[in-house]
């Protein structure tokens, strides 16, 4: 835009959230190459974030910002963005938990994440989203995010240049003519990245690309506060833990509502995706078997778990009691001892953000350990059960507020 006496006025803050991703020199996303030494990424544990995150974030004297986070490098802010495209529902998590929902424009599936979240925002008072109008991204048509016109592209670039409509040259020409990226996907399984990245990529917990993202936003104190209650969480959970002879033999799967096909996932081991989980130190029955390998019923019965938590069970009201029916009344399932003692229990979303992880955790401790955390009810497919306050394990209120506003 030029000014009137013939000079370049300065950057809009459009500009600043567009063009900002090419903070340092020349080359494809520059500003990345401080994020990587070499071909294996970092790895960091997960937790409610760490000293290091604190310094990723440095400001101008002429008041804009900069953010930095793997893979995308250094992104420049004048203001925080107005218009946020998501793909993983992490990311879309925390917009939400930022108090920044109206934001978004854009997610993977909002009808079947809609199933998910409203069950757990019906107990954070005065926190909803409206998830009608979003775009489904998954696989996204480029055209679209230049319709969109969002000012921030929270997700992966090394992620989605690997989806079928895409490349490394895609995610560079949005870059630079729409809107920056600024995310991170492969933390979640720690899977490789894809070759163009490796040399930038680097893993972190769910709450350390939490903090990342609350400074995009300037959201630092709500990110603190949101800190604090699962630092209190985790706490809790740690020091309550049984010892490790007295911990239940466990499956986690995901399965069709009639039992034909069975998939595997771990309870331990790396990645956010076991951030709900892993703290719990279970004998995981299928920790020799490939993530997402399908399994039939005759190797989930000669397995023999004393629990069965089923992913993705939670949004599907009819499909639970259904699946819970079913496997009651299986000549093979029924003999499983987690079958038989009624031990199969549901879970929510395993991408979910902060606010997910809260309530996942906090779910999973009573399904594993009902005499230490209080029991876990039979649930019946409706909202996240609403526990008694002496039986919560995190304050929904102080959540709710931090949401809103209130730190």
């Amino acid at each position: 835009m030029a000014s009137e006496d013939g000079g370049r006025e300065a950057p809009t803050r459009r500009e600043y959230v567009k063009y900002g991703g090419a903070v340092v020199g020349g080359g494809l996303f520059a500003g990345c190459s401080g994020d990587g030494s070499g071909t294996t990424p970092a790895r960091t544990t997960d937790g409610a974030g760490t000293e290091s995150a604190s310094r990723t974030e440095t400001d101008a004297s002429d008041g804009s910002y900069s953010v930095t986070m793997a893979p995308a490098g250094t992104v420049e802010f004048e203001t925080p963005p107005e218009s946020v495209f998501t793909v993983l529902v992490h990311h879309t998590d925390m917009v939400v938990a930022l108090g920044h929902g109206d934001a978004l424009n854009a997610m993977y599936s909002p009808a079947n994440f809609e199933g998910n979240y409203d069950k757990v925002l019906e107990r954070l008072d005065g926190v909803s989203v409206d998830w009608s109008g979003l775009y489904d991204s998954w696989n996204p048509d480029k055209e679209a995010l230049y319709e969109l016109d969002s000012d921030l592209h929270l997700a992966d670039p090394a992620y989605v240049s690997t989806m079928d409509a895409w490349d490394t040259a895609d995610v560079e020409e949005v870059r630079t003519a729409v809107a920056p990226w600024f995310g991170n996907a492969l933390s979640r399984n720690h899977a490789d990245p894809p070759a163009d990245w490796a040399d930038r990529y680097q893993y972190y917990s769910l709450w350390e690309v939490f903090e990342r993202v609350a400074q995009v936003f300037k959201e630092q104190a709500r990110y603190n506060a949101l800190s604090d209650v699962k630092a209190d969480l985790d706490e809790t959970v740690a020091s309550t833990l049984p010892t490790s002879g007295d911990r239940p033999r466990t499956a986690r799967v995901m399965t069709s509502p009639d039992l034909s096909q069975i998939w595997v996932f771990h309870m331990n081991g790396p990645g956010f995706i076991r951030s709900h989980t892993r703290p719990f130190g279970v004998d995981d029955v299928f920790d020799d078997v490939s993530e997402a390998k399908t399994i039939g019923l005759e190797a989930l019965a000669e397995a023999d778990p004393e629990v069965v938590l089923v992913e993705n069970a939670f949004a599907r009201a009819g499909d639970w009691r259904a699946q819970k029916r079913n496997l009651r009344n299986d000549p093979v399932a029924s003999e499983i001892a987690a079958v038989k003692n009624d031990r199969v229990y549901p879970l929510s979303a395993r991408y979910g953000g902060p606010i997910m992880n809260l309530f996942q955790t906090e779910m999973v401790a009573k399904q594993l350990y009902p005499e230490r955390f209080g029991t876990w009810p039979d649930y019946d497919g409706g909202p996240y059960p609403k526990f008694a306050e002496s039986e919560r394990l995190f304050d929904r209120g102080r959540v709710a507020d931090i949401i809103k506003g209130n730190v």
